[in-house]
């Protein structure tokens, strides 16, 4: 891989700035001087923010781009669930490649360099979407670094043969052991095997958890006791957890100090909670999104991520986790002074935390996985949704954007712009 020298970029609001090196991959200098550039490609940052590769921790792609053949009327999760049962028989190997390939690319070009991805199983459809998906690993592992969570959408204890076919997916190479509890007859059997196979493989745990309008369900309380009892404090992480957001203060902050406690991570999928949730509201419809606010300021590791990309559960999005963002913005009222800031954290080094990605980040000795924003305000960087100008993975260049813009103020005005 050819060395890579970044030109003045701003890393920081509060700095001048600097000038980024990158040798075999790895950040190998951050100077506010002159580098040596004999060598190097060179990229004028032209004083544009630098942030690391941002982190798609919460994503499905054997499910995605299917919104065309596949509706959910209602905009229910239990419709979603149902019309996407009725689908899946007709997803071939073929299929599933074409569309979470398109899905991974839509991702790439928006920034994203690491990314977990939930893929199905089960008796009735086998490992095919499973496979498809190791497979894509693969393919894309000089673009992006890909965890594959085992994720038994369907259940495991109500389902023949399951609880073998989990086994299974460990020892064909997942990254992760994925649980859903709430779709089993008894949750906490259900979370019991889960720590167990995580145990035997020695893997992290992504549950879907609580995924609720009203929290008379909760579970996320029995995962942080089992979580600090089986050692896995830092490895447990929940998507959703939409439940929480129906608690009242008295009765939610204890379940946060244990979460704390356990150190288990948060994914908030904003788009999609806002999508199903508060369907039989019938006025001041809730928002259905777990507390991000109360988790954060609670001590909580607190991501965001896109969970689905246009299929019954999301029937919207492009790939662009920046948008996520922004969403979230007015949804969890972070748009103060001092929240803001703490958004950009929710796509970088927040998710890299909960998907233990080691040496990520802005800094020396570090994998140089980076992403160049068209904006000269780090602050700014989520509300500005800016173009990418440049995704840097390992030091290597996989995307470039580039854009003319042309102004014309005679007669009649007019703005031309050309990607």
């Amino acid at each position: 891989m050819a060395d890579l020298l970044l030109k003045n970029v701003r890393i920081s609001d509060n700095e001048a700035p600097l000038n980024v090196a990158v040798k075999d991959g790895v950040i190998e200098q951050i100077s506010d001087g002159r580098i040596d550039e004999s060598g190097k490609i060179i990229i004028e940052g032209d004083e544009n923010v630098l942030i690391p590769g941002l982190v798609e921790s919460h994503i499905h792609l054997d499910k995605a781009l299917i919104s065309s053949r596949v509706h959910n009327q209602s905009g229910t999760l239990k419709e979603a669930i149902a019309v996407t049962a009725k689908a899946k028989p007709t997803f071939t190997r073929e299929d599933i490649y074409q569309r979470a390939k398109k899905a991974l690319e839509m991702e790439i070009i928006h920034g994203v360099t690491s990314m977990r991805t939930h893929a199905e199983f089960s008796p009735d459809t086998g490992f095919d979407g499973f496979k498809t998906i190791l497979k894509l690993k693969e393919e894309y592992k000089d673009m992006l670094d890909i965890q594959v969570v085992a994720f038994p959408q369907d259940g495991i204890f109500k389902l023949p043969g399951m609880k073998q076919m989990m086994d299974e997916a460990m020892q064909m190479g997942a990254d992760v052991v994925g649980g859903i509890p709430y779709v089993d007859p008894d949750p906490k059997q259900h979370i019991d095997f889960i720590f167990e196979l995580a145990k035997k493989y020695n893997k992290d745990i992504d549950f879907h958890q609580d995924f609720f309008d009203d929290a008379d369900q909760l579970t996320v309380d029995y995962i942080a006791r089992k979580t600090i009892e089986e050692g896995f404090e830092g490895r447990v992480s929940v998507g959703h957890e939409t439940a929480l957001a129906a608690l009242k203060p008295e009765k939610l902050e204890p379940i946060i100090n244990l979460m704390k406690k356990a150190k288990i991570n948060v994914m908030s999928l904003p788009e999609t909670d806002l999508h199903l949730g508060g369907r039989n509201d019938t006025y001041n419809v809730r928002r259905c999104v777990t507390p991000i606010r109360k988790l954060r300021d609670g001590g909580v590791n607190v991501s965001l991520s896109t969970n689905n990309i246009r299929n019954p559960f999301t029937p919207f999005g492009n790939g662009d986790i920046m948008q996520v963002g922004f969403l979230a913005v007015p949804v969890a009222h972070l748009g103060g002074l001092s929240d803001l800031p703490t958004v950009l954290e929710m796509l970088t080094y927040n998710p890299a935390k909960a998907l233990r990605l080691a040496d990520y980040g802005l800094k020396v000795g570090n994998k140089a996985d980076m992403v160049l924003l068209d904006t000269k305000r780090k602050s700014d960087a989520v509300i500005d949704i800016p173009e990418r100008l440049y995704v840097i993975k390992a030091g290597r260049i996989t995307v470039k954007t580039e854009k003319k813009i042309s102004m014309f103020r005679k007669r009649e005005r007019s703005l031309e712009t050309t990607k």
